[in-house]
């Protein structure tokens, strides 16, 4: 009996998934394509907001409950066991359930937008939500953000992918899940947008705005009905500036441009590092997750996304994150209270480079608004200590937020916005500005691509930073080759050419030999007198009027430089080599038509 329930409560569902499904393909028939696009961003909207909700709501009752277990056991170290059976359950549902890959970051969307046309697995769709929700919730020290946002953008793209929806449409309503879910994250919905215009989307029209910003609407509004207020990451209460203390907000900018520097190498360094172990998965779950639960033992607030120990920085109650731990006889001296948050500040990179290295999943952004809290907070708490001002600590904190945000994903208006609306009101806007724009601008210095996407962006797979050298790389070099080439032999007389000038519509004759290799170009325009006198034809050899190549092309080359000895040599077309053998030639014109079409495809309206 107990299994034919079951039966019917599947079959109940799936009957119910298929009359919505056929409710849905209804409509796409009765309305126009925008007035769909418009219904189905909503749908985007809710599906997304949903995925957080679950994943907000287990994380929180995770902590809650690893809290009530730590208070009444008094054992500091059971916040440092539970990561470890997160990251270890992890790596067993990845293993047994996901067929053992699953996909980390968000550098993933911009790459199914960049290589895949906007299609993502299925399986993203609920994958995330389970590794990160035993992951996070258990206390690995990395964020929901990033599978709320793969989530979201999961949901997006297969919808679209179901209802055979347009490249174009499919990265809208991809683009769509991701503001949808950063805006029900943080109840934040103009930050999602920005977040999925600065992050996502490479062009986009102003029409292609409205969708996007319903679904952030629709994320945020969901998320606000059915989630407690505690769950939510917010600050509701006002923030002043005083224009006095402009001076430490530029001081704070810079050190969080080069504090972002160093979070982005280090994590980048021991991310090799686990790549390279030989350890199978478990043992290496096990070694990393180890390491981590030192760390959380030694500083209690690494535990988790760290919202919490960030409000008690803002709220000025530092004195709370030394309490339980080896530090706490040390909580009335401010030297060493500070030491000790600035030493937290700097392990975090650690802490979450080993939740995600030992095969748990998260993300980046929540430990980068942790790293700015703490920032902020130490900068002015020191010049409070040395009585050289008197800094509103409140401010700071949640300021250098937007400064790490900012320098490591390189999304200065997210920051900006997101740190104004948790705040509840735009009285920091100002300092917000000049935090963000100094921290990016340093941070874009010495570090040419952001944070999440490095990795990519070496390799042309995305279209967020350098966007033309990507664009051109994206654009497969084999394709370009022209084939249709007349060759011509080494001869005393040119007949031979002749022929073949009078066989075919070319300007550019190669000169090979019997095994294919080069030996030099002969350019139409520049023997025209030679070929119209039958004096000069039969007694003028092919080595009198061949010349070397200006350039040659390697067939492994990027398009980028190839363009690059295109503008060097000013030539129209270059020959192609591979392995020594003359395989073609490279029109100019026919990449940069390709380019246009490229970019024009990529434009969402």
């Amino acid at each position: 009996m107990p299994r034919k329930k079951s039966f019917s409560l599947k079959t109940f569902l799936h009957k119910t998934f298929r009359r919505l499904e056929r409710f849905v393909f209804l409509l796409k028939s009765l309305l126009t394509p925008r007035q769909f696009i418009y219904f189905s961003c909503v749908l985007v909207g809710i599906s997304s907001a949903l995925a957080v909700i679950i994943l907000k709501t287990f994380a929180h009752w995770v902590f809650k409950m690893s809290q009530e277990l730590d208070d009444f056991l008094h054992l500091p170290y059971s916040n440092s066991t539970l990561p470890i059976i997160g990251i270890v359950i992890t790596v067993i549902i990845v293993k047994k359930v996901l067929d053992g890959s699953i996909e980390k970051g968000t550098s993933q969307i911009m790459y199914a937008v960049a290589k895949k046309r906007g299609i993502m697995p299925r399986k993203q769709m609920f994958a995330q939500i389970i590794t990160s929700s035993f992951t996070v919730g258990m206390g690995g020290s990395a964020g929901l953000e990033s599978p709320i946002t793969i989530t979201g953008a999961a949901f997006g793209s297969n919808y679209a992918q179901n209802y055979r929806l347009s490249y174009k449409d499919r990265t809208l309503l991809l683009a769509c899940g991701v503001a949808a879910g950063i805006g029900a994250a943080f109840n934040a919905p103009i930050a999602g947008v920005l977040f999925a215009i600065e992050v996502v989307l490479a062009e986009i029209s102003i029409t292609a705005f409205i969708p996007i910003m319903i679904s952030a609407a629709t994320g945020a509004l969901v998320s606000t009905v059915m989630l407690n207020e505690d769950i939510l990451f917010s600050f509701k209460k006002v923030q002043f500036f005083d224009y006095h203390n402009l001076p430490y907000y530029i001081l704070l900018g810079v050190l969080s441009g080069l504090v972002s520097i160093n979070y982005a190498r280090t994590f980048r360094k021991i991310e090799h590092y686990f790549s390279g172990l030989k350890f199978n998965i478990i043992n290496k779950a096990l070694f990393g997750a180890g390491i981590l639960g030192i760390l959380i033992f030694l500083f209690p607030s690494l535990f988790g996304e760290g919202y919490e120990s960030i409000k008690l920085l803002a709220d000025s109650n530092p004195e709370r994150l030394v309490q339980n731990t080896v530090f706490e006889r040390f909580e009335n001296s401010k030297w060493i209270l500070l030491l000790f948050v600035g030493a937290t500040m700097l392990i975090k990179v650690y802490a979450t480079s080993l939740t995600l290295g030992a095969g748990g999943n998260g993300g980046n952004f929540a430990p980068s608004l942790f790293v700015g809290s703490y920032l902020g907070f130490c900068v002015a708490y020191f010049f409070n200590i040395i009585g050289f001002a008197k800094l509103p600590i409140g401010n700071f904190t949640l300021v250098g937020m937007a400064g790490i945000l900012s320098g490591l994903f390189h999304a200065p208006l997210t920051a900006i916005f997101l740190i104004a609306e948790i705040t509840g009101g735009y009285n920091l806007m100002v300092p917000l500005m000049i935090v963000s724009s100094v921290s990016f601008a340093i941070s874009k210095r010495f570090e040419p691509y952001s944070f999440d996407i490095k990795n990519l962006a070496d390799k042309g797979e995305v279209f967020t930073d350098n966007r033309d050298a990507n664009i051109l790389n994206s654009i497969d070099v084999a394709k370009l080759i022209q084939t249709d080439f007349k060759p011509i032999s080494v001869s005393n007389t040119l007949d031979e050419l002749v022929e073949k000038i009078q066989q075919s519509d070319a300007d550019i004759f190669p000169v090979l030999d019997e095994k294919n290799t080069l030996l030099g170009l002969v350019l139409l325009d520049e023997i025209r007198p030679i070929v119209f006198s039958q004096f000069k034809v039969k007694y003028t050899s092919t080595n009198e009027v061949m010349q070397p190549p200006k350039e040659i092309i390697f067939y492994d080359e990027t398009l980028e430089t190839i363009m690059e000895k295109f503008d060097t040599s000013g030539c129209k077309v270059l020959p192609v080599l591979k392995d020594g053998i003359f395989l073609g030639f490279i029109y100019k014109q026919l990449i940069l038509e390709k380019y246009r079409m490229r970019l024009k495809s990529m434009i969402i309206e």
